[in-house]
């Protein structure tokens, strides 16, 4: 498919979900590449987790933006605030939104499939309503390697039917892209999803694996391993996600005219994973490792007493594996740094922000 270039600079950028994890990184990329223009981030900061990691997110982007050309702007509200998402198109006019506001997890959906219906589906409404209403030039989207669901083919290829969802997330995020590409149609509005696998790093999320087994470790507590290790995980550390996804923010969805003379749909879903899915248990190992090198861990910390090998978990899957070629054929990217160096990057981060 062709893309259409977008230059960001001197333009509005609309990032719902800043300062979530991917969201801040991608704002903190923007203030330091962007040459002029205005970033308008967008979260409501709810207490999902420790709101505190938001709030610090938050302090790097203020800071970054203080001597950064790019105007920054934060709102507090809620996508599913039709209203709010109205006035902020109406008041700014984003030439590009990028929407990761979501809620995210795939057990905390079992137990609170209310919040997932708010924020993914209405709030995801919300934005492609104001999208229609406000044009924008493009409009990009997390969605999820969760789509997958069991499929048993691997790599996962955005080719593959992903019809039947294991999860309530993965069927919200499914419902992203049926609902994108009925907007790209009816209203020729340019959109790109993106299924992230397994995103890591930094100041993530503390309910990912490789950070809630680390304060787990801290503690001195006990670490589960699910389906008894016998995991693969596609682990894709932020900075390629964000890479990715600025990349697929300045190349929009051509937008052409097919042999009725109605629009054809400016519509594509690609695949962000590292393409190296990893075994859970020489994950922990490298994880362990980088902890104790780091000074997070003692050097004789026992992990052998501290993990215990579990049952698989309704809504997981055994493996999940990107396959990243149409990524880099469009954009020119793939993903490419390793689990070592992820890894350590965030436990030395871990190091200096709990434990300094």
């Amino acid at each position: 498919m062709g893309k259409t270039h977008i230059d960001l600079n001197g333009k509005t950028v609309l990032v719902t979900g800043s300062p979530g994890f991917v969201g801040a990184n991608l704002v903190l990329r923007l203030l330091d590449e962007m040459e002029a223009g205005t970033i308008v981030s967008f979260d409501n900061m709810i207490d999902y987790y420790d709101p505190g990691l938001k709030e610090y997110r938050l302090s790097l982007i203020e800071a970054k933006a203080s001597v950064s050309p790019v105007r920054h702007v934060f709102i507090r509200g809620s996508i599913a605030d039709k209203s709010l998402v109205n006035e902020v198109f109406r008041k700014y006019r984003p030439a590009v939104a990028v929407n990761l506001a979501a809620q995210a997890g795939v057990r905390y959906s079992i137990e609170h499939p209310d919040v997932y219906i708010e924020s993914n589906l209405i709030g995801f409404f919300n934005i492609l309503e104001a999208c229609r209403s406000f044009p924008v030039e493009h409009l990009v989207y997390a969605s999820s390697s969760s789509v997958y669901g069991g499929n048993k083919k691997v790599p996962f290829s955005t080719e593959d039917k992903v019809d039947n969802p294991v999860s309530l997330y993965a069927a919200t995020k499914k419902s992203n892209e049926l609902l994108a590409h009925s907007y790209s149609k009816l209203y020729n509005i340019p959109s790109t999803g993106l299924r992230f696998f397994t995103v890591y790093g930094p100041a993530g999320r503390p309910d990912m694996f490789y950070f809630s087994a680390t304060d787990k470790l801290v503690a001195g507590g006990t670490i589960k391993i699910f389906n008894y290790g016998n995991c693969k995980r596609d682990f894709t550390y932020v900075d390629d996600i964000v890479e990715g996804v600025l990349r697929v923010m300045r190349g929009a969805p051509e937008k052409r005219t097919g042999d009725d003379g109605l629009p054809l749909p400016p519509y594509a879903v690609y695949n962000i994973g590292g393409g190296t899915p990893e075994n859970l248990l020489d994950f922990v190992r490298t994880l362990q490792e980088e902890l104790v090198s780091a000074g997070v861990l003692p050097e004789d910390y026992d992990f052998e007493v501290h993990r215990e090998l579990v049952p698989m978990q309704p809504g997981d899957v055994p493996v999940t594996f990107a396959d990243s070629s149409a990524l880099e054929n469009d954009y020119g990217f793939r993903p490419s740094i390793g689990i070592r160096d992820g890894l350590r990057r965030f436990a030395q981060w871990y190091k200096a922000y709990y434990m300094s």
